[in-house]
């Protein structure tokens, strides 16, 4: 019988600490998550604002999964700047979790869960659900191959809501990235657009269930009337390479 990703050995993530910031990593040569001690709940890394950049499509997501805590960076900025919105986030390793008041991730509540487990299996538990699925689960190595199979993306598929939003990071440097984009296109029937970081790094793949991005390359500039000023201001920085 095959041995499932939650039973391996996990790796233990460590904390790295600089006089402005505090940083989760797995190994000395990559930062997994990174939150500024006096901004914590600004998004620190840039491919975490392009990963926002879905907002732009659905500015009122009523109810949000994420597979890939880390840091919680992704997390705690939802928490806090999309009150209205339920967010379910599916994490793997425990000894990240426990990590979790080192980076002020929330507690648990009415519209916020940490659940522990696969979230590749997770996710299959959802019909017609969730407004957006956030996927940023890596481990030493790369994106957890369970996370960028065609049985995921066709799961994450089904737990998407009519018009709902698939949003995936990728290691540019993958040499797999663009088999992993080709299962997305297809599940996703074209209606896909793919956008780099500013240091070429990460590639952002965003997938609508739905029509909506089948003539675009990019995403649309202009703020959403239902946005905030203030989360305007926190993203819009951040989106100049996927709007048009």
């Amino acid at each position: 019988m095959p041995e499932s990703p939650s039973s391996r050995p996990m790796v233990r993530p460590f904390i790295y600490v600089t006089p402005t910031s505090r940083s989760l990593m797995f190994s000395r040569g990559e930062i997994q998550s990174r939150m500024w001690t006096g901004d914590p709940y600004a998004l620190n890394l840039e491919y975490t604002r392009l990963m926002m950049g879905f907002l732009l499509l659905n500015p009122e997501p009523r109810r949000i999964a994420m597979v890939g805590l880390g840091g919680g960076s992704l997390a705690k900025f939802c928490y806090r700047y999309l009150p209205s919105a339920r967010i379910d986030v599916y994490e793997i390793n425990p000894q990240v979790i426990a990590l979790r008041d080192s980076f002020l991730v929330p507690d648990d509540d009415e519209r916020f869960t940490v659940l522990q487990g696969d979230g590749a299996e997770l996710i299959r538990n959802y019909r017609d659900e969730y407004d957006a699925v956030l996927v940023d689960g890596f481990q030493i190595g790369g994106i957890a191959p369970q996370l960028a199979s065609a049985d995921f993306y066709e799961a994450c598929w089904r737990a998407l809501a009519a018009e709902g939003l698939m949003v995936c990071n990728f290691h540019a440097s993958d040499f797999n990235t663009q088999r992993y984009l080709g299962r997305i296109r297809q599940r996703f029937a074209g209606s896909v657009v793919e956008v780099s970081d500013t240091s070429l790094a990460h590639r952002i793949v965003f997938a609508c269930k739905g029509g909506r991005l089948k003539r675009r390359t990019r995403l649309p500039a202009h703020k959403p009337e239902a946005m905030s000023a203030e989360l305007w201001t926190r993203i819009a920085p951040g989106l100049w390479p996927i709007v048009d």
